[in-house]
């Protein structure tokens, strides 16, 4: 299981020798950079769905806008990313009712229906592969129950994609419940492909990480807002990379059956 370090910090991307393991950022704080960070580590890359959706309740551009955007990486930042998520629609209830999260998060909603959600999520997939077949794509699995993704799964099927031959395939809408029974049920229906979590934290990593074949987290941004800063320069340790690492170290130690010293050394291998 590789564990991708979540950041919104690209500099990190080339930030050698103090960042030594794989990086995932979002395509929103991409997008916009005239000149592209130089990649010297394994690192993937978010399609920023969450941010899309829960501003403005969609997809602002098409998808051929989106491919022509993430091309630019595998040619300009050095070392191509393993993966780039396509455009998905997450399926949660705040993100199609609307509302505002306990953390003060507003949502404004899709009010589209799950299954609408779950078709878009496969036809972009689809028209993302279909223009770009060199970029390795997420196929990312959307529901809102576990008959749900299954059914998500068919749909793959419908429009003829084969997820036991794709390098990724997302498991998404799984952060705000991902320690539950369900969710490791849900994992352990598609734990013959190669899954991704995205944004798993401490209690799923240490309920079902080992049926992943990857996985990402930035619940350490989100911890170090409420942790004093380290120098006088840190208010807090929302932005702090040696915080960050030291995070990660301790998610992955719990991990089943993969001692964090053996996924250190994975991460070394893959540099």
């Amino acid at each position: 299981m590789r564990f991708y370090l979540g950041t919104h910090q690209l500099g990190w991307l080339d930030h050698i020798p103090d960042v030594r393991v794989p990086l995932f950022v979002s395509h929103n704080r991409m997008k916009a950079r005239k000149y592209m960070p130089q990649a010297r580590y394994p690192w993937a890359v978010d399609c920023g769905a969450f941010t899309e959706l829960q501003k403005h309740g969609g997809w602002r551009i098409s998808v051929k806008e989106f491919v022509h955007q993430v091309r630019r990486y595998g040619f300009e930042c050095d070392r191509r990313p393993d993966f780039i998520a396509a455009m998905d629609w997450m399926c949660e209830d705040i993100v199609i009712n609307g509302g505002v999260t306990p953390a003060g998060v507003r949502f404004v909603g899709t009010h589209l229906s799950v299954a609408e959600h779950q078709r878009r999520t496969v036809r972009n997939y689809v028209e993302c592969h279909d223009l770009a077949p060199e970029i390795n794509w997420v196929a990312t699995v959307q529901g809102d129950t576990r008959d749900a993704y299954l059914r998500c799964g068919d749909m793959y099927e419908a429009a003829g994609v084969d997820l036991s031959k794709v390098d990724r395939v997302g498991l998404g809408s799984i952060c705000r419940r991902q320690a539950t029974d369900e969710i490791y049920g849900i994992i352990r229906d598609f734990s013959h492909l190669r899954l991704h979590g995205f944004g798993v934290k401490t209690k799923g990593l240490a309920k079902y990480g080992h049926l992943l074949t990857s996985a990402d987290s930035l619940a350490w941004s989100y911890r170090g807002k409420r942790v004093l800063g380290c120098t006088p320069t840190h208010k807090n340790e929302a932005n702090c990379l040696p915080f960050a690492l030291s995070w990660r170290e301790r998610a992955l130690v719990n991990v089943p059956g993969e001692p964090g010293d053996s996924i250190r050394i994975n991460d070394r291998k893959a540099a």
